[in-house]
């Protein structure tokens, strides 16, 4: 079914030395759609200078990225690591001259540096010290987030993305008042059925299982439940094996999976479980 809901454009500015945030940004962004976007009637799109931008000429680069798709975004993610980009006329790189004229605008921005180890005999020195120049430099005006790995930003943008929609007053005024058009969409809630966290990380590791299989093994004091070389449940708490057991309940339920034991130890992802955990992004 579908249903108007507002677009609102999210520009991802990085350089190129974190493309796996960049997918990690689309990823988080989907999955937001997927669980909030039909009762929110907000829809949250990723938008990118490779996926977004149409050659041109007559100006540099960077403006013509601006004039194409900054100009009419909404809100930006910048992410930096070792690199700060390639400088443009007027700033120390493209990904800093896009978040300076956001924060020009009030428009809301989420910044994010990465900590993990460099070894500074692989980077490029002076790229590296630019970019330290600039994280110093938004100490004083901005927050913004560190992060040790990429399940450590995975996890933090997921938690910090639902905060800075449901806090900031950009993301609560009406159409009119942004200049945004509500549009129609496909309903994703009806695709994808309510599932555990839990469940939606068994679905899709099962579905890149080599067999499509998920194996479920009891022993005294506690269960097993390993798909694709991982055993999911961490240990023999109670607590942790009811909530994997119900995930497998879950799924079943839904017949996204099904049981091809004799004793409930080994199931199999269904036509609509492939199909479904193509959507997720656990």
């Amino acid at each position: 079914m579908s249903y108007k809901a507002t677009v609102f454009k999210v520009m991802i500015a990085s350089p190129n030395d974190v493309t796996d945030e960049r997918s990690i940004i689309r990823d988080v962004l989907t999955e937001w759609n997927v669980v909030n976007s039909d009762s929110r009637r907000i829809v949250l799109l990723p938008v990118g200078w490779e996926t977004h931008v149409s050659p041109d000429m007559g100006d540099r680069p960077q403006k013509i990225i601006n004039k194409q798709v900054l100009k009419d975004c909404d809100m930006i993610v910048g992410v930096f690591w070792t690199r700060i980009g390639t400088p443009t006329d007027e700033y120390v790189s493209g990904t800093v001259e896009e978040i300076e004229e956001y924060i020009k605008e009030g428009k809301p921005v989420m910044l994010y540096f990465s900590s993990a180890r460099v070894i500074l005999d692989n980077v490029d020195q002076d790229q590296y010290a630019e970019l330290n120049k600039f994280k110093d430099s938004c100490k004083s005006r901005s927050i913004f987030e560190t992060y040790a790995d990429l399940n450590d930003f995975k996890s933090k943008f997921y938690r910090q993305l639902q905060l800075k929609v449901n806090q900031d007053e950009y993301f609560k005024q009406e159409p009119e008042q942004t200049n945004k058009v509500s549009f129609e969409v496909e309903s994703m809630s009806s695709e994808i059925p309510r599932l555990s966290r839990e469940a939606q990380v068994l679905l899709k590791e099962a579905s890149q299982d080599y067999l499509g299989n998920i194996l479920r093994s009891q022993y005294k004091g506690g269960i097993g439940i390993r798909t694709n070389g991982k055993q999911l449940v961490p240990d023999s708490n109670p607590r942790n094996i009811a909530i994997w057991e119900g995930a497998l309940d879950d799924l079943e339920d839904e017949k996204l999976i099904t049981d091809r034991g004799h004793k409930r130890e080994v199931f199999s992802v269904t036509r609509e479980g492939y199909r479904l955990a193509e959507l997720i992004n656990p």
